[in-house]
């Protein structure tokens, strides 16, 4: 069987670009990109590293599209290599509020220490480091 070597982006559906984008570059460090997909619409990707998210608006998702697109239904989980405790005053002068952590956890190549955190959508976001 033919094996999968990377992931190269995710789609998120949010009820809000702009407060998405403002949520993901301001409190997470992301760079925010407008691109042009081959249909000539002009979309948006939040880019960090080598990986991409792109945004769907929740009232007008482009095709092709999830079953059921839908503000917040979203789980992910973010490596870094800063100390999480520098997450934490972060989270904090941002006003994001931390709903756990930090937690040990189990991530795809060992444990993790995790922060978890929601975006303007109520996804949740786990910021985590390699423990």
């Amino acid at each position: 069987m033919p094996q999968l070597s990377d992931l190269d982006h995710i789609v998120l559906t949010v009820a809000d670009l702009e407060r998405t984008v403002a949520f993901y570059r301001d409190v997470l460090g992301m760079v925010p990109e407008h691109f042009r997909p081959a249909d000539g619409t002009t979309r948006w990707a939040l880019k960090f590293a080598a990986q991409k998210i792109n945004l769907h608006p929740a009232d007008g998702p482009f095709d092709p599209k999830a079953a059921v697109p839908q503000p917040g239904s979203a789980d992910l989980c973010f490596l870094s290599d800063a100390p999480l405790d520098e997450w934490q005053v972060h989270f904090d002068k941002a006003g994001v509020a931390i709903e756990e952590g930090p937690v040990a956890r189990t991530g795809a190549t060992g444990p993790i220490m995790s922060l978890y955190i929601r975006d303007p959508d109520g996804n949740l976001i786990e910021v985590s480091q390699r423990a």
